[in-house]
C-alpha cells in the first residue's frame, strides 16, 4: 500500500462521514451543503485512488463524470426543496383565459 492509497482510505471515511451526516440530518440548507460537499469529496477520493492504483485513465474518467453530475443533482434537490413547479402547472396557467368565450350551441 502506497501513500496515495492510504490517503484515499483515510479521506473516504473522514471526509464522507460528516458529509453524509449533514445530508441526513439538519435543516434543508445544511442538507443541501452536505450533498454538494459529498460530491467534491467523492471526486477527490477517486482521483487519489487513481493515482495510488497507477490506473489514471479508468478512475480519472469516473471522477470527471462525477464532478460534472454532482452539482446537477444538487440543483435538482435544491429545486425540490424550494417547491418549484413545472412550467404549465403554476397558478397563472390555471386561470381562466381572458376575452370572449364561446357561448356553446345555438
Amino acid at each position: 500500500m502506497n501513500g496515495w492509497l492510504l490517503a484515499a482510505c483515510v479521506l473516504l471515511p473522514l471526509g464522507m462521514g460528516p458529509c453524509l451526516w449533514r445530508a441526513c440530518r439538519g435543516e434543508p440548507a445544511e442538507r443541501l451543503a452536505g450533498m454538494g460537499l459529498s460530491g467534491v469529496v467523492a471526486t477527490a477520493v477517486l482521483l487519489v485512488a487513481a493515482r495510488g492504483l497507477h490506473r489514471p485513465a479508468a478512475y480519472t474518467d469516473v471522477a470527471l463524470v462525477l464532478a460534472v453530475l454532482a452539482p446537477a443533482g444538487t440543483l435538482v434537490f435544491a429545486r425540490c426543496l424550494a417547491g418549484g413547479e413545472h412550467p404549465g402547472t403554476g397558478a397563472a396557467d390555471r386561470r381562466a383565459p381572458s376575452g370572449p368565450q364561446p357561448s356553446g350551441r345555438r
